[in-house]
This record gives structure tokens, C-alpha cells and sequence, in this order.
């Protein structure tokens, strides 16, 4: 066999391995996304929580850098604590390095069986999670598959004259086999590949064992590079979760590669076989990892933060170009990435939203132009991200759903529809009623004004507990927040009270005010009704139900099902399309 051949071989070998490493990826996603994604809302309670939710996540997905974008969903707003995402990624790579171990093991001989059971099972039935699971047993067919073609080509190159001269410069300098493995890593995206890749040309005798070892620590810090990359436009917020695990990857290559040398030779008297001696020491290393620094997260989310800072505010030109879109076309036909990417989108707009309802009650006491300006082209960009987030889902639906999935995409949809409202009121109500206030002269007296900054923030409060309840489907913070309702209700009750007590008594300012102290009251009665609204998916699908929320995806002129009346798949999707073609509704 000429070197071409052989070459060509080990090439599309390669190349095999990331399709099949692919199929498998896009098979789990499809089938199981929606449980993923609850799975991953455990993150938020506690590290050891986390650590287990990006383990499990992982080995679904088979994929670090997936668990890293559907964790990135989470991140905005500070909703899950920056230690918790660091210790899912922990979770999240040793479950990688463990895909790899069982990968590699003596199940390859199966690699017949898995694909005739998987073509089997995906053309015999029309059941969209059993074609998806065949889909996963062909891929991992083609795995097994290529890494024994890689193998059968590499054992012609044990022989080759030009082989040592081309690994002589790797051999000996480990640190730079370390930063080639990390671009290959990088270039291909997937640790999975090219960790199975460098054992089995050490399984074929044409890799040492130090040299195959130090590739292997490049590969597992070059896996940290790859999500870094993917979200260089985002958010500091987003941006602290990769590049903390980054951080934590390289030092344990930079950790790893002081004691090459003793652990090279322990793990060569304790495994004779050279794939297993790879693999092993991969395992090995992101369990060290994983142990040493879980306790440390909270020392490397401090870290990190002082590294990557946080805007205060938003940039002071809020257009498209300014703030890229969380929508990435790419991952459109990937339905959990690609609602993920939606989630984070409409994190972005529920902060802008809270920045609407702080500013436009600084401008009732300063009167600030450039705030009233900033506040109007703040609802201008939630009005464009609104449509975009409608118009995406409606592409993401044209895939193959399951209810799960098409009921998170009405949700998000919905979500965006109250918060486009909140943004409008604020707009065209509160801002109207500032400069009104502002050019009229009049002043709230001091128990009026406090009595608003009261309600206000409590508006806000439940805005952010919307949010959380939005991301993570917690029924315990949607009881909350409906639970606000009421106290929300009492307090405006009081505050009316106070108010006509106040005019009764001839207070001068209530009585110059009044007019303008009623309708902010409204204002921020209507906000708060559509915030605490956000609650009631969660709580339908604590009770077994589906969407019975009465301020729907299309709108408030469409009519809620009667409760606890299932919605058919076809129905949730059918009602997504006229919500994204209604524009806000």
C-alpha cells in the first residue's frame, strides 16, 4: 500500500469519525432535548446538583461543547450562579472523557449489529424518538467502524522510514504536541474525535505512549477552546462559564504535563493495552480535575469575574450590529440548541426590559433627555428582537418536535409577546406620563412618590422572578410569583386608599398629582399583570396539563382552551406560526 493510500485511508477514517460522532450527537439532541433541558434547570440549585446535571447531560449529547450552549441558556442575568456552571462543566467533561473509555472498549466488534438494528429501527417505524435512537445505533455503527479503518491503515505506517522524522520534533517536545493537539482539537470541535483518534494510532504501534499521552492533554484544553470561540460575540455574562472552564482545562494540561514522565510509566505497568492506556489516562485526568477543583469553584467563579467584566448598563447604541444576535442560523435545524438560542434571546430582552422600568422611573424625578431617548430605542430593539425570536422558532418548528419542544416554543413566544406589551406600556404610557409630569411641574408628595417606588419595585422583583421562572420551569418560584398577584393587589389597593385619604385632606401636591399618581398606578398594574402571567406554564405543566394561560402566544384576543384541556402537538405548533406571523401581537 503506498504512503498516499495509506494516508488517504487514515484521512477519511477521520472523516467518518466526525460524521458518525455527529449522527450520534443529532440523534440524542432530537430524541431527548426537551429532558435535557430540564435536566440542566437542576443546575441551578447547588454545585453537586450541577456536576450531576452536566454528567448526564453529556452523556446523552456525548458532547462537552453542547452541554456548554444549552448551559449558556441559563447564564443571562446572573440566573445561574457562575460556581454552579463551572462544576456543570467539571460534570460535563469527566462524562465526556467516560464516552470516550466506553467508546474505545471491545464493543467496536458490535459495530454489524448496531447498524443493522439501527437502519432497522429507523426505517421501520414512523415514531419520531425511535427513528432518532436508530439514528444514534447507525452512527455509532460508523464509529466503531471508522476507528477500525484508522486502525488497519495506521498498522501499514509502523513500517514507514518517514514516520519517525515527522513525530521526532513532536516526541520531543511534549508542550508542542500539547498546542498541535489543541488546534486539531479546536479545528475539528470535538475532543471525542481526536482523544479516539490518537488511541488508535497508539493502538496501531505509530504513536509512544508520552507522545500519545501529552496529545491527549493538548485535545482535552483544546476541547475548552472551542466554546470560547463560539461565544466571543456574547455577553461578559455568557462568555464566564467557557472560559472559566478554559482555564480549569489548562491547568490541568499544564499540571498534567509536569508529571508525564511518572505517570506515563505507572499507567504502563498497571494497562498493557496501548488504546486503553490512552483512554485510561484521559478518564483519569478530567476525574483529578474534577475532584481538585469542585471545591474551588467558588474561588474560580471570583476569578473569572475579575477577568471578565460586567457591563453595568447596556451599550449606550443598542442596534443589531452593536449587540449580535443569539440566533444562530446554524443550529436551526438542531432543535435543543436551537432553543436555547432562543431562550438566550429573550434573556437579553427581559434585561432590556428591566432597564426600560428602572430608567423611565429616574426620568419622573430627573427628566433626563438622553434617558428618554435611551428608554425609546430600548423598546425599538425588543420590538426588532421580538419578530426575530418569532420568525426563528417558526424555522426551528419546521423540524421534526416533540410536544415538549413545541410547547417551549410557545412559551418562549409567549413570553416574548408580554414582554414586547411591557415594553409598549412603558414607552407610550410611562414616558408620556413623565414628560407630562416634568413639563406641567407638579411634584408628588412624599408618600405618594414613595407609595409608587414601592409598587415599582415590586414590579421589577417579579420581573426577575419571571425571568427565573421562565428559564428554569421551578414550579416553587411560578407559585411565588403567583402568589404576587395578590400581595401586588393589596398594595395597590392600599396605595389608593392613601391616596383619596390624602385628597380628602387637601394635600396640595396629591391634588396637582392626581391625575398622573392614578394612571402610573394603572401602568404598573398592567406591567405586573402580564409579568406574574409568566408563571402559568409552569404551573400547567406541574398539573399534568398544557397551555392554559390566558394572555396566549397570539395574543389576547385569542381565546384560552378551557382548563386543563390537552393541546394536540399539531395544535401548539399551529398556534406558534400565528403568534410568530401576528409580529407582536
Amino acid at each position: 500500500m503506498s504512503a498516499l493510500q495509506i494516508l488517504t485511508n487514515i484521512a477519511g477514517g477521520a472523516a467518518l469519525l466526525l460524521w458518525a460522532a455527529r449522527m450520534v450527537h443529532t440523534g440524542m439532541e432530537r430524541a431527548f432535548g426537551a429532558s435535557l433541558r430540564r435536566t440542566l434547570s437542576h443546575a441551578l440549585r447547588g454545585r453537586l446538583r450541577a456536576v450531576g446535571a452536566g454528567m448526564g447531560v453529556t452523556l446523552v449529547l456525548q458532547s462537552a461543547t453542547a452541554t456548554a450552549l444549552l448551559a449558556l441558556a441559563l447564564t443571562p442575568g446572573s440566573l445561574m450562579p457562575l460556581s454552579s456552571g463551572l462544576a456543570l462543566m467539571l460534570g460535563a467533561d469527566f462524562a465526556s472523557a467516560a464516552v470516550v473509555t466506553a467508546l474505545a472498549s471491545g464493543i467496536g466488534t458490535l459495530a454489524p449489529l448496531f447498524l443493522l438494528l439501527g437502519v432497522v429501527l429507523f426505517l421501520a417505524t414512523s415514531a419520531r424518538r425511535s427513528k432518532q435512537v436508530g439514528r444514534v445505533l447507525i452512527g455509532l455503527g460508523l464509529l466503531f467502524l471508522s476507528l477500525q479503518l484508522i486502525g488497519t491503515a495506521a498498522q501499514a505506517l509502523r513500517e514507514s522510514a518517514t514516520l519517525p522524522a515527522v513525530l521526532a520534533p513532536l516526541a520531543g517536545e511534549p508542550l508542542l504536541a500539547m498546542l498541535v493537539a489543541a488546534l486539531l482539537t479546536w479545528a475539528v470541535h470535538s475532543s471525542v474525535a481526536t482523544v479516539l483518534f490518537f488511541a488508535s494510532l497508539a493502538g496501531a504501534g505509530v504513536l509512544e505512549l508520552p507522545l500519545a499521552l501529552a496529545l491527549v492533554l493538548g485535545a482535552n484544553a483544546g476541547a475548552g477552546l472551542v466554546p470560547v470561540t463560539l461565544t466571543l460575540a456574547r455577553t461578559p455574562a455568557e462568555r464566564r462559564i467557557p472560559i472559566g472552564n478554559l482555564l480549569m482545562r489548562c491547568t490541568g494540561a499544564l499540571a498534567g504535563l509536569l508529571v508525564l514522565a511518572p505517570v506515563t510509566r505507572q499507567i504502563g505497568l498497571l494497562i498493557a493495552e496501548p488504546v486503553l492506556q490512552v483512554v485510561s489516562f484521559h478518564l483519569l485526568l478530567n476525574a483529578a480535575l474534577m475532584i481538585v477543583f469542585m471545591p474551588l469553584t467558588g474561588l474560580a467563579a471570583t476569578l473569572v469575574r475579575h477577568l471578565v467584566v460586567e457591563r453595568n448598563e447596556p451599550q449606550a447604541r443598542l442596534t443589531p450590529a452593536d449587540n449580535p444576535s443569539n440566533l444562530d442560523p446554524a443550529v436551526v435545524n438542531k432543535p435543543a440548541l436551537a432553543i436555547a438560542a432562543a431562550t438566550r434571546e429573550m434573556l437579553r430582552v427581559a434585561d432590556w426590559a428591566e432597564v426600560m422600568l428602572r430608567r423611565s422611573f429616574e426620568i419622573f424625578e430627573t427628566g433626563d433627555k438622553n434617558a428618554l431617548s435611551l428608554v425609546a430605542e430600548i423598546d425599538d430593539q425588543i420590538d426588532h428582537r421580538t419578530a426575530a425570536i418569532k420568525h426563528y422558532l417558526i424555522q426551528v418548528t419546521r423540524n421534526e418536535l416533540d410536544i415538549d419542544d413545541s410547547r417551549r416554543c410557545m412559551e418562549i413566544v409567549s413570553f416574548a409577546v408580554k414582554l414586547e406589551h411591557v415594553g409598549d406600556i412603558v414607552d407610550k404610557n410611562l414616558l408620556q406620563l413623565a414628560r407630562k409630569h416634568r413639563q406641567a411641574g407638579v411634584r408628588f408628595s412624599p408618600a405618594g412618590w414613595a407609595e409608587l417606588s414601592e409598587l415599582h419595585e415590586r414590579v421589577i422583583a417579579n420581573l426577575q422572578l419571571a425571568i427565573n421562572t421562565f428559564v428554569s420551569s421551578d414550579v416553587q418560584s411560578a407559585r411565588q410569583l403567583m402568589a404576587e398577584r395578590e400581595h401586588f393587589r393589596h398594595l395597590e389597593a392600599a396605595s389608593s386608599k392613601k391616596h383619596m385619604a390624602r385628597l380628602r385632606t387637601g394635600t396640595a401636591e396629591s391634588i396637582d398629582s392626581t391625575t398622573i399618581h392614578l394612571d402610573v398606578v394603572r401602568d404598573l398594574v398592567q406591567i405586573n399583570s402580564l409579568v406574574v402571567s409568566a408563571a402559568a406554564p409552569a404551573l400547567e405543566r406541574s398539573h399534568g396539563g398544557h397551555d392554559t394561560d390566558h394572555c396566549t402566544a397570539g395574543g389576547a384576543d385569542e381565546a384560552p382552551p378551557s382548563p386543563g384541556a390537552p393541546v394536540s402537538e399539531d395544535e401548539s405548533l399551529d398556534r406558534t406560526d400565528r403568534a410568530a406571523r401576528g409580529g407582536s401581537g
